[in-house]
């Protein structure tokens, strides 16, 4: 008995390491920039052709990494990069806000991430229409110029009036919009709520305040529940629409310090959700309004004024049910960083072991698609050697209602040269299907994330002939809510 029991305790201890190092399920997101052309296109006024091919090399590039989720920016300022009825065309397209190019980046994106196993999260920015109002970008049909009454200006910024239900109103519609057109996994929003404040200038809703005071007496209080007002309409918008999609916030890495608030984090942030830009997350969480939260930790491990680990401690215990995703600030590696910790890829493997020991932490997003373009090996190497070894499906959000998926069905392999074709119909809620790979020919551990060979929406899949002879195939299907189905084995036609 004694025995038994030390072989099921170091079972138990090897399936800890095991999970920790690699998961079958964690969120490995990469977030996709087009304000300013940070990640795509690479500059305003390429060919469809050149935009095509540069979206497909990010999604490959990605792919190669095993990333599992894009978080594409589609409306960065009040303007659309898809099909909108609402709103122009980005000038950040073809240079000219209003003319679209001649396809659908969205639809493209979620179309050719999928074929790679990639979700796709939808990212807006509420409130900002104008980043720089010295340039004349906006087109002539834009919501501007029909209600100017909507919007202020803050610095150089153009901005919706966050106080008025007009503005509340407006952006769920859009939000809605897109909900109902697109197949998408999330809409998501980041930290961009109220602007970060200006020293020594105001924001200029005084007349907002006056016109519609609700209640509240203290200004910062009424801007904090105008914030919560548009979560929770655009959380009610999501569900009225599609149930099934998530609605994430991707919040600056701060909610309040502890020198404010005894709830706060042990740090000394020069800027907080809650106290600047007058978003609560909290709340959000502890209302069910959102489905995951990402704060964005991008410093380093030992940061004195806002540690990581610190942070990444106190947002996991700060959950309310939510998944808690971790946003890292790759963005920062640099062999000339000021600080040392990110000369090399180290600090961001050091942070996914961290937060990994973490169980009410359920993945990564990382800042931003073009550092790992442009580190290559650098950073791709350190990541696939371990961290980001095998395979991961996303976690299931934890508010969701589940739907659950029927197995594929006419699992079949065929053999054609020195290839062989796997094919398969699908069934009631499949979305995506998940292709397991055993060695022996038998088939052994579904939870084990290194039988996972592919993940695709395709009905279909190429693998070498040679191949059939050491290995089974077989398959599961993965719902919109991202829960797996029964397995079926292919057999060979």
């Amino acid at each position: 008995m004694k025995s038994l029991k030390i072989m099921i305790l170091v079972l138990l201890i090897q399936t800890k390491i095991f999970s920790q190092q690699s998961p079958k399920r964690e969120m490995r997101a990469a977030w996709i920039s087009t304000v300013e052309n940070i990640d795509w296109p690479s500059k305003p006024g390429l060919s469809d052709k050149e935009m095509k091919n540069e979206m497909i090399a990010i999604l490959d590039n990605l792919r190669s990494y095993n990333m599992n989720t894009v978080i594409f920016q589609i409306r960065p300022t009040a303007d659309a990069f898809y099909k909108s009825t609402k709103e122009p065309a980005s000038h950040w397209l073809t240079g000219m806000q209003g003319v679209a190019p001649g396809f659908d980046p969205l639809q493209m994106m979620i179309d050719e991430a999928g074929k790679r196993g990639m979700n796709v999260h939808v990212w807006l920015n509420p409130y900002r229409v104008q980043k720089d109002t010295v340039r004349d970008v906006l087109s002539k049909n834009h919501l501007y110029f029909k209600r100017p009454d909507l919007f202020l200006t803050y610095g150089k910024t153009r901005y919706f009036n966050p106080g008025l239900k007009e503005t509340r109103d407006f952006v769920a519609s859009v939000v809605g919009e897109i909900v109902r057109k697109y197949d998408i996994q999330a809409v998501h929003m980041d930290d961009y709520f109220y602007p970060y404040k200006i020293a020594g200038q105001e924001f200029p809703d005084d007349k907002a305040f006056a016109k519609e005071p609700r209640q509240f007496k203290d200004k910062d209080d009424w801007r904090r529940d105008n914030v919560d007002l548009i979560i929770k309409q655009i959380r009610d918008t999501i569900i009225a629409n599609k149930p099934e999609v998530e609605f994430g916030i991707s919040p600056f890495g701060v909610w309040r310090n502890i020198a404010k608030d005894s709830q706060g984090s042990n740090t000394v942030a020069g800027a907080t959700n809650y106290d600047d830009l007058y978003a609560n997350i909290l709340k959000w969480q502890k209302e069910n309004w959102i489905d995951y939260v990402t704060p964005q930790l991008y410093w380093h491990i030992g940061f004195d004024r806002a540690n990581f680990e610190v942070l990444a401690k106190w947002w996991a215990e700060h959950k309310y049910g939510a998944n808690v995703y971790i946003g890292h600030g790759d963005y920062k590696i640099s062999t000339s960083a000021k600080e040392p910790e990110w000369r090399s890829p180290d600090q961001i493997v050091k942070q996914i072991e961290m937060i990994r020991k973490m169980p009410q932490i359920d993945g990564s997003m990382h800042f931003t698609a073009s550092t790992f373009l442009k580190k290559g090996d650098t950073l791709r190497n350190p990541l696939i050697e371990k961290e980001y070894k095998y395979i991961a499906l996303t976690p299931e959000a934890n508010r969701i209602t589940r739907l659950k998926p029927e197995p594929p069905t006419n699992a079949v392999i065929a053999k054609k040269g020195d290839k062989a074709v796997l094919t398969w119909k699908a069934a009631l809620n499949d979305k995506k299907y998940v292709i397991y790979k055993f060695p022996k020919r038998r088939i052994t551990d579904f939870s084990n994330p290194e039988n996972i060979y592919y993940v695709t929406t395709a009905l279909k899949l190429e693998v070498p002939n040679a191949d059939l002879e050491n290995y089974v195939y077989a398959l599961t299907a993965l719902s919109q809510t991202q829960t797996e189905s029964s397995p079926i084995e292919f057999s060979i036609k």
